[in-house]
């Protein structure tokens, strides 16, 4: 993978800090464990041996994924912006015409979306159909369910 990674500072902070917890506290303590696991005798019959390595091999692969992503990553800053349509980032409430409710989401990156904290990925569906839509647009969306209609009600960059 090659392709860039637009992230927001939250969550940019959050992989750094993820990186830092395992290469400082799991990898040591992971070569702590098959040391000791290594010093019980034959390797081969070797439960608590094999486990730590299973351990290491996780770690060492999240590390590097966590590297690459942070290599690719840029970090999309909204403080200079005017809030006067939906870009990544934005937090967007919305008019459910079918439903007759209001939702907000912020749109984010992939690695990000969590639609239970009202957080949605920048290449699903909605989020797709939302950026560059401005304060009182009309969206139709389609979704696996059929076709959704929103009226943008608010933008906000925070």
């Amino acid at each position: 993978m090659s392709h860039s990674l637009p992230l927001t500072k939250e969550s940019f902070e959050a992989l750094q800090e993820e990186l830092k917890r395992l290469i400082r506290e799991e990898r040591p303590k992971v070569i702590q464990d098959i040391a000791e696991a290594r010093s019980h005798g034959d390797l081969s019959e070797n439960a608590e041996y094999d486990a730590a390595k299973h351990r290491q091999s996780f770690i060492e692969g999240k590390i590097l994924e966590l590297q690459d992503k942070l290599a690719r990553a840029y970090v999309v800053d909204l403080t200079n912006l005017k809030p006067d349509k939906v870009v990544f980032g934005a937090t967007v409430t919305l008019y459910d015409t079918s439903a007759e409710e209001e939702i907000t989401y912020k749109i984010v990156g992939e690695d990000e979306a969590d639609l239970k904290v009202g957080k949605i990925s920048c290449t699903s569906p909605v989020g797709k159909a939302l950026i560059g839509h401005k304060l009182d647009d009309s969206v139709r969306v389609k979704v696996p369910a059929g076709v959704k209609e929103y009226e943008v009600l608010d933008i906000k960059y925070a």
